[in-house]
């Protein structure tokens, strides 16, 4: 049975700045702005998320729990546990439990009985989706490709047989700074028919999302995509 007295509300965060108006629903500022517990990725980028909102509330007086890739279930069990108040998850980017270490705490709190409420937020994998054209009855998410070259031509050449014979949207990410290197890897050893979209800077000004098949990449001038965050989907 779930204690009515307790929820753990799943806070998404912009994925590009200044975007407060466009991408989060009023909703999220009123919850946030009564809670006093979060559970976050980044204390200091939280804080700077938090101050952006403009709630009226002093920083100082939240509590913040960090919850990142090292974080174990021994570890945050007893945080949860012993909870008298509701609490909130901010993922660094996008929505909790997506691509994110808020799973484990949302597993938690599911074996606690603390009911869990998902609000809505910007994600970039969903987005990203939507705006490929590429089928969303069947998707996979492999988060980041191995850096090793001939593995993540390896890996890249299974996810191309996947997307083929299963007619399944493959989606990745690779770390901003080897963007453009992921781009020219997917040109060289993939089928020339086979169509790749690109997402980067989703929501942001600046926003590029462009699917094409890879013998169309290959005529024109490659965007640059170097320390911005995109999604590579193949469909």
């Amino acid at each position: 049975m779930e204690n009515p007295e307790r929820k753990l509300y799943l806070i998404p965060n912009l994925l590009a700045d200044d975007t407060h108006s466009s991408v989060l629903p009023q909703q999220i500022s009123e919850i946030m702005a009564n809670t006093r517990i979060f559970f976050v990725e980044n204390v200091k980028t939280t804080r700077r998320f938090i101050s952006s909102l403009k709630l009226g509330i002093v920083i100082d007086s939240l509590t913040f729990i960090e919850l990142d890739k090292y974080t174990t279930y021994e570890q945050l069990f007893p945080q949860l546990y012993q909870l008298k108040e509701n609490a909130g998850i901010i993922s660094e980017a996008g929505c909790p439990g997506i691509a994110d270490p808020g799973s484990l705490a949302v597993e938690i709190a599911h074996a606690l009985n603390i009911k869990v409420i998902p609000l809505v937020g910007p994600s970039s994998i969903l987005l990203a989706l939507m705006a490929s054209g590429f089928s969303g009855q069947s998707f996979a998410f492999h988060g980041y490709l191995p850096i090793d070259k001939d593995e993540r031509v390896k890996k890249l050449r299974l996810l191309e047989k996947d997307a083929l014979a299963k007619k399944q949207t493959q989606l990745f990410i690779e770390t901003p700074y080897r963007n453009n290197q992921m781009l020219e890897s997917i040109l060289k050893n993939l089928n020339p028919a086979l169509k790749v979209c690109v997402a980067c800077n989703i929501t942001a000004p600046d926003e590029f999302i462009k699917t094409k098949s890879i013998a169309e990449w290959k005529k024109g001038t490659l965007p640059d995509l170097h320390k911005k965050p995109c999604m590579f989907l193949l469909g």
